[in-house]
């Protein structure tokens, strides 16, 4: 069966700007089946200020004394880093994506043969970059993180009016903290997204384990994003809030069963099933003994299994007429 929902293994900067730790993470990406992997490409100088200050999470796992431009710095991934990424993905034949944070950043990756572009959380209310973007991409995945409805709708139609047609569009539900707690998921804000933007939905999982993910897809994400890592123990700020290869491939495994059990809205017998009908269902029979000629009645009537004589759903058909032979107590009534 093709997969349902599109999962993007999350390496972002997991890489701590080492090439071969690159590679290791899409090996393990392609072992535990996801269809993708997805990177960041950005330029610390075009991203943030030299003062801008870190994320408290990204205190906590990384050096406190440093700043987020130094940080950032360190992570980036060069031109020639991202064409050996790329050449290796496509050794082993895995999706490659990055998430493009600037223009200079989306114009590099368009002329490397990017044609999804995944929109970063923070860069939702970036009214020139989603205008850009909508003018060259053909499919957009929009992370939501921090935002409120109208946002993600006035986002939406910066990017329509670029060209780009909604349908070609998948929003992300997002909580973007890291890890995300449980009390601040709210899963249910996916379908609000759905129903009201009248856009394809998924989600990208910050929380801690996997069962947010599986119920966001049996709730009916397209798309399900998480951040993963060989060792959470590594120094970067994203590694502690990231699954490692056993969980990442758990949690591939319980969504493609979880597609497997969705199958089609129509409700009907399975095949499996028909063969049990007989056995389960019950069929009109005799009470007691009945005489021919006998009136059948609630009183000299009853149902039992098996379902291979006249359904109990035509009771009140066969009450009020007469037997046209003797029946035994439990024979299958016949008209």
């Amino acid at each position: 069966m093709k997969d349902r929902v599109k999962i993007i293994a999350e390496i972002g900067v997991n890489h701590n700007g080492d090439i071969v730790l690159a590679k290791k993470l899409i090996d393990e990406a392609k072992k535990s089946g996801a269809n993708c992997v997805k990177f960041q490409t950005f330029k610390a100088d075009s991203l943030v200020t030299k003062t801008a200050k870190k994320a408290q999470y990204q205190n906590l796992n990384y050096d406190s004394d440093e700043s987020q431009y130094m940080m950032l710095k360190r992570l980036e991934l060069t031109p020639d880093m991202h064409k050996e990424i790329i050449l290796y993905c496509e050794e082993k034949n895995i999706e490659f994506l990055s998430s493009g944070f600037d223009i200079e950043s989306i114009d590099f990756l368009s002329k490397l043969g990017q044609k999804i572009f995944k929109i970063p959380s923070g860069e939702i209310t970036n009214f020139p970059y989603l205008r850009h973007l909508g003018t060259i991409s053909k499919s957009i995945i929009l992370s939501t993180g921090m935002s409120n409805l109208n946002e993600i709708k006035d986002a939406i139609q910066i990017l329509e009016s670029g060209g780009l047609e909604r349908k070609h569009i998948t929003v992300l539900h997002c909580t973007s903290e890291y890890p995300a707690p449980l009390n601040e998921v709210n899963l249910s804000a996916m379908n609000e997204i759905k129903n009201k933007l009248h856009v394809s939905v998924g989600y990208s999982d910050h929380t801690a384990g996997i069962e947010v993910s599986l119920a966001a897809v049996a709730l009916g994400a397209e798309v399900i994003e998480k951040h993963f890592t060989i060792n959470q123990a590594l120094p970067g700020p994203d590694h502690k809030a990231s699954l490692e290869p056993k969980e990442l491939k758990l949690m591939v495994k319980l969504i493609r069963n979880i597609e497997v059990a969705l199958g089609e809205p129509i409700k009907q017998a399975s095949k499996s099933e028909i063969k049990n009908m007989a056995i389960v269902r019950k069929s009109i029979v005799a009470k007691n003994k009945i005489e021919i000629g006998e009136i059948f009645t609630k009183n000299n009537l009853t149902t039992k299994r098996p379902g291979t004589g006249i359904s109990p759903m035509k009771w009140d058909f066969v009450i009020g007429q007469k037997a046209s032979r003797v029946f035994d107590i439990d024979e299958l009534i016949v008209l």
